[in-house]
């Protein structure tokens, strides 16, 4: 039997980052979702259960654009056990083109200026890596690829929401 992918082998150390993180979802990433899995149930808006959400001021555009005037924001339901709302037994179920901007971008850091040179998420399990290794090759994205997603996440989170089913709230914030 072959070696385990990287995120199968953090998945036995413990929870990852498809169980522990509040997955915002833009307009786009809902309609791509929806689109691929003819479902619409699987988005909710709600207010940050993990409090460094809500307190994280590194990117003040992010905070400005995604917070609803009431503290909540669009985010993947997630399951009873936390699990992501399209985690099964085998990893995402969903494909690559489809999953959230967010999730593709992992383990890459960002704000409203781009991807941060040389930053990955700590939490990924580097140490898992086999040496000569690189975290985004093993998770077979490039730089390249990251800044792409990077762009069309800000550009979807600047854009208006109004058209997408079951919007129910008025945006009170200034024009940017």
């Amino acid at each position: 039997m072959g070696k385990l992918h990287l995120c199968a082998r953090c998945a036995q150390l413990g929870k990852t980052c498809c169980q522990l993180t509040e997955i915002h979802v833009t307009a786009g990433d809902v309609k791509r979702i929806a689109a691929q899995s003819s479902r619409i149930d699987f988005y909710e808006y709600r207010r940050p259960v993990n409090q460094e959400y809500a307190a994280d001021d590194n990117d003040p555009v992010w905070q400005f654009l995604v917070f609803r005037p009431d503290g909540s924001r669009r985010v993947l339901k997630q399951q009873q056990s936390g699990d992501c709302f399209f985690l099964g037994p085998h990893g995402c179920q969903l494909p690559m083109e489809a999953r959230p901007l967010i999730c593709r971008l992992h383990p890459y850091l960002y704000n409203a200026n781009g991807i941060l040179d040389g930053v990955l998420d700590q939490r990924c399990p580097s140490h898992l890596l086999e040496s000569g290794d690189s975290l985004p090759a093993v998770l077979g994205m490039s730089l390249e690829q990251a800044r792409t997603w990077h762009n069309t996440l800000y550009a979807e989170i600047k854009f208006s929401d109004g058209d997408l089913v079951n919007e129910n709230w008025t945006d009170l914030r200034p024009a940017v």
